[in-house]
């Protein structure tokens, strides 16, 4: 594999066009790829789906490419996508749980998948335009991740399922910038028509982020209207299907009982909703499975930590602990709102990720 040759995922966005941009920069033989998930769709659907699913974003990613003098593919991971990502998302709803797609899209498609045909391709490197950061640690002898300079923008929640040898593998230039401004500030200087392109907010494949009506249409499943229930287990409403409802959801619950209520639980065997009031959404412990650990090879002993349940929340104090051998307990030092089972709890050590995991179960 040639060390000087990096291919590069382009969505079409502004972050993974200044990120080609500094590679080509740097002198690395630069390829622009962009992955295709939407081929069986027709062009209104896609177009509307927006995001880096739009024709127009490769259309986008094709200008860019062209303008920087590098090669650009359209490669189609239309398959694996669907089996991965979509499926994952449709089942995990199916279960109760509310699901993550842009953690599994990087963990099997953009590291995995992407990083394979890298290689067929001759490449080393893969590289996207996320805002992280990748060092060597001799003293560990291991690759970290570590937190973006732009805090706001840091993206190392959805990336802790990285291993060592995707690490190894992959480049980052955008971890360096304090801020998405200065990213800005770089496309509008070299002329790109993605300069003040909006930031993705929706999920990529479901159409007016309507998950519950995507859910309806595509499971294999029956999703039938049930009960509403309080923390007592007395109905009290019923509810449309538990795969439009998350833990910790206050609005389009339909139900007036006096003063606000959440939802606290999902229980799909019964096909409850739980429904509880503000004090009732709080919990102290979580186990999680599916645990991947960057900066350590195991955990055989309690550790401190810094904690993070969700992607938009802030990370709290916590204490986590081997339990049943493949998952970890984790102890927050004070009571925490909205533990989301299918969400990742995410492990930091000031700015490196310790790891992660999926929650399995509030304890």
């Amino acid at each position: 594999m040639d060390k000087n040759k990096v291919v590069i995922g382009m969505s079409g966005g502004v972050d993974s066009s200044v990120a080609a941009y500094l590679l080509k920069k740097q002198n690395y033989d630069v390829i622009g790829v962009t992955m295709q998930i939407w081929q069986d769709k027709n062009k209104e659907t896609v177009e509307n789906e927006g995001g880096c699913c739009s024709l127009s974003a490769v259309e986008d990613a094709r200008i860019v490419c062209s303008k920087l003098d590098i090669p650009h593919y359209v490669m189609n991971f239309k398959d694996i996508f669907e089996k991965k990502v979509i499926n994952y998302f449709i089942n995990e709803y199916g279960k109760g749980r509310t699901p993550n797609p842009c953690i599994a899209c990087n963990r099997y498609i953009k590291f995995e998948e992407l990083l394979r045909r890298t290689h067929a391709l001759g490449a080393y490197y893969v590289s996207t335009g996320h805002y992280a950061r990748i060092i060597y640690d001799k003293n560990k002898n291991r690759y970290l991740l570590k937190k973006s300079d732009a805090v706001k923008k840091d993206q190392t929640y959805a990336l802790y399922n990285l291993t060592q040898e995707q690490l190894k593998h992959t480049l980052m230039p955008l971890g360096e910038f304090n801020n998405k401004d200065e990213v800005r500030e770089i496309a509008r200087e070299l002329g790109f028509i993605v300069a003040d392109k909006p930031d993705s907010q929706e999920i990529c494949f479901v159409e007016g982020d309507d998950y519950g009506k995507f859910i309806q249409q595509n499971a294999d499943y029956d999703i039938k209207p049930g009960n509403f229930v309080n923390t007592k287990g007395d109905i009290v409403g019923k509810h449309k299907g538990i795969t439009n409802y998350t833990i910790g959801q206050r609005k389009r619950l339909g139900l007036s009982l006096g003063k606000p209520v959440y939802v606290v639980d999902i229980n799909p065997h019964k096909n409850e909703v739980v429904i509880g009031y503000d004090d009732e959404i709080f919990n102290s412990q979580l186990i999680a499975d599916d645990i991947n650990l960057i900066s350590i090879d195991k955990l055989d002993k309690p550790m401190k930590v810094k904690a993070k349940i969700r992607y938009n929340f802030k990370e709290v104090p916590a204490t986590i602990e081997p339990y049943n051998n493949k998952q970890i307990k984790v102890l927050f030092e004070s009571p925490v709102r909205a533990i989301t089972p299918g969400q990742s709890v995410v492990f930091y050590n000031d700015d490196v990720v310790v790891g992660g995991g999926t929650i399995f179960k509030i304890k």
